[in-house]
């Protein structure tokens, strides 16, 4: 198997994708203006992130409460013996899970759904009865969503 490829990130580089993180509609010239560089300057960047793959794809991220997803659980799933591909098939059938790990220890899954309502609870996880032992927690609220790992050259200059 090939060595993974990992980079380091310099202030540039991280203030480029602290301001697409949070801004991500900013045209080109609004981000050479916002980190004092020329537009060629900013683009030759950009491309050198998306060729080493540190920026995988642009999207869209969604309000799921302002579509009616008011309630978010966190799922733990254990198949049961023989059940595995089963269990991993009805799991990217639902489209109510919107995230799912594979882990260790005594779970082999840990998965997020976002539901309307409670009453949707049970008929998402009943089909899983006989596959899967579940333990599910609904979310009261979250800290944060989703954050980077690294602190960006800007949060660095705000501390």
């Amino acid at each position: 198997m090939p060595l993974k490829t990992t980079y380091t990130l310099d202030a540039i580089d991280s203030q480029i994708l602290d301001l697409l993180e949070h801004q991500g509609r900013l045209s080109i010239k609004q981000l050479a203006t916002q980190i004092d560089m020329s537009a060629p300057s900013v683009t030759e960047r950009l491309r050198r992130l998306e060729s080493r793959k540190i920026i995988t794809h642009f999207s869209v991220e969604l309000d799921l409460t302002k579509l009616g997803y008011d309630l978010k659980a966190i799922v733990r799933i254990k198949p049961r013996a023989g059940k595995l591909k089963q269990v991993e098939s009805m799991i990217t059938d639902q489209r109510q899970f919107v995230s799912c790990d594979r882990v260790t220890g005594e779970d082999c899954y840990i998965a997020t759904l976002m539901l309307r309502s409670i009453v949707e609870l049970d008929s998402v996880l009943e089909p899983f009865h006989d596959a899967a032992e579940t333990n599910t927690s609904i979310v009261k609220s979250s800290l944060f969503e989703k954050r980077e790992p690294f602190q960006t050259s800007q949060a660095r200059n705000h501390t």
